[in-house]
């Protein structure tokens, strides 16, 4: 069974609190990545409201009903699988900052919702966290999952990837001026954890925020396969999860761990 997955990152502009505006966007790019030989189409954060939280109760996805129905439909009609970023969706009088993987037959193969949310945009006051970790599972490999500021926590990725996490997937609204972050935090999570990386950031402006873009891929060996820049655009890149197992036996972290050592809060 093949591991190779032929991405399509979707690097977009984001029409602030207009749902509609943004799935019928997003229905055009689907669309766009098929033709150019997309088997995977990546979406960013909260793709289909934005930041707008002031309001996100009333414009949120209701149980991300429209994102399912919608991302369903385009993945049977595309034949894709397709990581639908994350969008805000309100379950129980509670907005979360969730995301939906779809397959070829438009089910639903993988959830996640956000678990660290970010204080210096205000999530906490408008968002419910998630309590648990974002990993399904695609043709027999182990598929992890993150939002944006889960970059930040290194524990994270290393738990997907004693789990088995060959591939993380990062939707994001990253902003100016923290590019370099951005960029080295990424490299870093793929060389330590001898995984793939895939991120697919917004561009475009929120307010007085400044998305910059470079959605990436990048290999167990911390290249970079591929890098956006700060403008709206598709970004290709093919990558063969067969390889990951070959790496982590030449460099064999995982077997010289010292986690009897590593307990300390």
């Amino acid at each position: 069974m093949s591991q190779q997955l032929r991405l399509a990152l979707l690097q977009m502009d984001i029409a602030f609190g207009q749902p509609e505006a943004n799935r019928a966007k997003v229905r055009e790019w689907v669309a766009e990545a098929a033709r150019g030989g997309a088997e995977w189409v990546v979406l960013p954060e909260m793709w289909n409201t934005g930041y707008s939280l002031t309001n996100i109760t009333e414009i949120a996805d209701r149980d991300g009903q429209e994102t399912i129905a919608l991302m369903s439909e385009l993945a049977r009609t595309h034949n894709l699988h397709i990581h639908a970023g994350s969008v805000a969706n309100l379950v129980d009088g509670k907005v979360y900052n969730s995301t939906f993987v779809f397959n070829p037959q438009g089910d639903v193969i993988g959830t996640y919702s956000k678990i660290h949310l970010f204080r210096l945009m205000d999530e906490e006051k408008y968002l419910e966290a998630g309590n648990e970790i974002g990993l399904f599972e695609w043709n027999g490999v182990q598929v992890g999952t993150m939002i944006c500021y889960d970059l930040r926590f290194p524990e994270l990725t290393r738990t997907m990837s004693l789990a088995g996490a060959q591939i993380v997937f990062l939707p994001a609204e990253w902003p100016h001026p923290r590019l370099n972050h951005w960029r080295h935090l990424q490299i870093a999570r793929a060389i330590e954890n001898q995984m793939f990386f895939v991120s697919t950031n917004r561009v475009g402006t929120a307010g007085e925020t400044e998305f910059f873009g470079h959605s990436m891929v990048i290999d167990p060996w911390g290249e970079v396969l591929v890098e956006g820049d700060e403008t709206e655009q598709i970004l290709y890149a093919t990558v063969d999860l067969g390889i990951v197992p070959e790496i982590r036996s030449r460099i064999p972290i995982f077997e010289d761990r010292r986690s009897e050592l590593y307990t300390q809060k």
